[in-house]
């Protein structure tokens, strides 16, 4: 808890864990929001081609969970997502069983409304299970349905990174096709809304295998107990075998829903209601609704050293040396005037010495000869020091010239 990773994301608590890493609640320090970050170990090949197809994703609708932003550092990379409190199918199926006829026809429209916008941008899931659907904190209001974990999906035309051989996706809720080795495609997630939406409404795991036996042997079989026929109708033709018998795209289901929500009968007047509510729970020590609290000591750096303290350099106000701590005096009781020696406003750390400019040089006398001695000022009278003549170059030279041709004069006479 506490770790930075690329300086950016704090990481704060565990918050679940996907196929290939874990989800951490994380403090986005440029955003200054929380986020879910799911951190992934770059372990070989194949899983980080599929984070960057996982992260790769945009897809901005109310009911898909996509990344947002990614970020690497060292061995490890993660991509952030929304934070979504409310647990997934999984838990409320747990926390309620069998769930309203009514309330499934919501999460299976909302369901529908995103898987429409993911098939729109030629995605394919491949993973549509309860796990993966997850839910806001809603309370006792309207349920609010987020499909999330990309990981396996890919775009239709895209390589696959696995053998034609190999069935990628949760065992259960494979479509007949995908078990027969067929290029993934849009009427497989379909097959698997329809058994979430058994589970749903059962309460109970479908048996996938037998359900594709029996409407292999037997036809279409009738609605099961508790399952209103018109739902019934819409589940039954998710789950057809054949995949030009079922539900092409995910539009054409909802519309098939709609109609069907029209003849369910009216919900009890005492049917529970379902609560949807926060299963994070509280934040760690040290972090807030908004961020880390004030006064907390900031969180290191993932794999970076302590910076070396940089040299002290003396105050010349206060007189410390370096490498000592600047306090303020402590307050104490004063000391007679008689006691106590007159201390100066700015006690000095060294003597200061002002620099010395050079003496200006004094013309010679009319008539001294070039090359002779200058004679020195006579006694008494000081000469004001002055900054250096300021010497242009010629001048400089026309003069070093004629010291030359006086002292070349001397020699030859």
């Amino acid at each position: 808890m506490g770790e930075v990773f690329a300086g950016r994301y704090e990481l704060v608590d565990p918050i679940g864990r996907g196929g290939v890493g874990a989800v951490w609640r994380a403090w986005d320090q440029r955003r200054r929001r929380y986020v879910a970050a799911k951190v992934l170990q770059q372990s070989d090949a194949h899983t980080l081609l599929r984070f960057v197809r996982e992260q790769a994703l945009r897809i901005d609708h109310p009911h898909v969970l996509a990344p947002m932003s990614w970020a690497a550092d060292d061995d490890k990379v993660l991509f952030t997502m929304d934070v979504v409190s409310g647990g997934s199918l999984a838990h409320l199926i747990g926390d309620y069983g069998p769930l309203p006829p009514r309330f499934v026809c919501v999460l299976l429209d909302q369901l529908l409304s995103g898987l429409t916008a993911v098939h729109a941008e030629g995605v394919v899931h491949r993973d549509i299970k309860p796990a993966n659907i997850l839910l806001e904190a809603t309370g006792t209001g309207r349920p609010h349905l987020r499909l999330s974990d990309f990981g396996i999906a890919m775009r239709k035309g895209e390589p696959r990174l696995t053998d034609t051989n190999y069935v990628m996706g949760t065992p259960g809720y494979f479509a007949p096709e995908q078990m027969l080795g067929e290029e993934p495609d849009f009427p497989a997630d379909l097959f698997a809304v329809g058994l979430v939406t058994l589970y749903l409404i059962t309460g109970r795991k479908p048996d996938a295998e037998a359900l594709v036996r029996r409407f292999t042997e037997h036809g279409t079989p009738n609605a099961p107990e508790d399952v209103p026929e018109p739902l019934w109708q819409v589940i039954a033709n998710l789950l057809q075998p054949d995949p030009y018998a079922r539900f092409r795209t995910a539009t054409g289901a909802r519309k098939a829903l709609a109609a069907a929500v029209e003849l369910l009968p009216e919900p009890a007047p005492d049917e529970e209601p379902i609560e949807v509510f926060d299963q994070l729970g509280p934040l760690p020590p040290g972090f807030g609704p908004n961020g880390p609290c004030p006064g907390r000591d900031p969180a290191p750096d993932a794999d970076e050293e302590p910076p070396p303290a940089a040299p002290a350099e003396p105050d010349p106000e206060s007189g410390a040396e370096p490498g000592t701590e600047s306090r303020p005096a402590p307050r104490s009781e004063p000391e007679p005037a008689a006691l106590a020696p007159p201390q100066p406003a700015y006690p000095p750390t060294r003597p200061y010495t002002a620099p010395q400019p050079l003496p200006r040089p004094v013309p010679p006398p009319p008539g001294t000869p070039a090359g002779g001695a200058v004679p020195a000022p006579p006694p008494g009278r000081p000469k004001r020091p002055g900054p250096p003549p300021k010497v242009a170059v010629p001048v400089l030279v026309f003069a070093l010239l004629c010291l030359a041709v006086g002292i070349w004069a001397l020699t030859v006479s």
